[in-house]
């Protein structure tokens, strides 16, 4: 059963930073891809970062040089540091996988940007 839980979540102010982690079961951690999704209200989900079991990472523009995606494949988690946050970085933030010919996400974890 693929599991996953993020934490991290927050009220921070414009131009602050958090990380989000998310810790993963149910896959070889080591072998996937993973991606950090948001939806903000009243918007679809959208992936914003991705790693590949190799390292490499891509991120969509609107977070590009704010937002740094990383893994650690000992003890199958993964992270997102995010800095120089916007009001429109509010949304809740997903950890996500595709595995088993799906994609599962999890609970998700609510960041708020705001003064």
């Amino acid at each position: 059963q693929v599991r996953l839980v993020e934490s991290g979540g927050g009220l921070v102010q414009p131009g602050g930073s958090l990380r989000l982690s998310c810790g993963t079961s149910g896959i070889n951690f080591k072998l996937y891809t993973l991606n950090w999704g948001r939806q903000a209200p009243g918007k679809e989900r959208e992936l914003v970062a991705t790693i590949t079991s190799s390292g490499t990472t891509n991120y969509t523009d609107s977070v590009k040089g704010r937002f740094t995606i990383s893994r650690d494949n000992v003890w199958s988690r993964v992270f997102l540091q995010m800095n120089n946050l916007k009001p429109e970085d509010t949304a809740v933030y997903y950890c996500t996988v595709f595995s088993h010919g799906r994609r599962f996400w999890g609970q998700g974890t609510q960041v708020t940007v705001s003064s």
